[in-house]
């Protein structure tokens, strides 16, 4: 793990967000013998030492240092917001708490594209027709762009990357580079849950 102490790379697990579909906080969903929430954990200090949780302090205080929402309430967008208000470091990952089945391999991969494209706000894979947002890097420089966009009221990411320069990794980039695309599978309901365990 070449990365594992870069001090250029922060990341941060959204772990904020309600889940009543599952009936307890996604978070703490136990999967295959661990939480959610420590298996990002883990996965994330595979890339850099810097690790921080977007959410309540009050609550995950006890597992790695945490970053509030600046924009209460404004979902994914506001957590990005605030991480990258907190941090220091030029390239930022981040990462959703329900993503489960993503690789190290693959988050070396996102960092090392964002560090041969510097002029590059955002590097997001695209899987399914769909941005996978919260398994990005973002360059401090979003923040401002999030910033407009939750003082507008405006809480959706994938618009933003039509006004910031974005480096997308289309599905044919992934298959080429060894990664099956199925990697971004959330885990938001309990059917989601057991069929991942099958």
């Amino acid at each position: 793990m070449e990365n594992a102490a870069a001090p250029d790379v922060s990341a941060f697990i959204l772990a904020g967000g309600r889940s009543s579909r599952m009936g307890t906080d996604k978070a703490f969903v136990d999967f295959e013998g661990r939480t959610l929430l420590a298996r990002a954990l883990d996965l994330a200090r595979s890339a850099t030492s810097d690790v921080r949780i977007v959410g309540s302090k009050e609550k995950f205080a006890p597992f790695a240092p945490v970053v509030e929402d600046v924009f209460q309430n404004c979902g994914p967008l506001g957590g990005i917001h605030a991480a990258l208000e907190a941090s220091t470091a030029e390239l930022n990952l981040v990462l959703a708490v329900d993503l489960p089945f993503v690789p190290e391999a693959f988050l070396r991969y996102l960092i090392g594209e964002a560090n041969s494209a510097p002029d590059v706000a955002v590097i997001v894979p695209r899987a399914q027709a769909h941005w996978q947002s919260l398994c990005a890097v973002y360059r401090r420089e979003f923040a401002a762009v999030a910033e407009n966009a939750l003082r507008a009221g405006k809480h959706k990411i994938d618009p933003l990357f039509a006004v910031v320069p974005t480096r997308g990794i289309e599905e044919d980039e992934l298959r080429r580079t060894g990664f099956l695309q199925e990697i971004f599978c959330n885990l938001n309901t309990p059917a989601e849950l057991r069929a991942a365990r099958k």
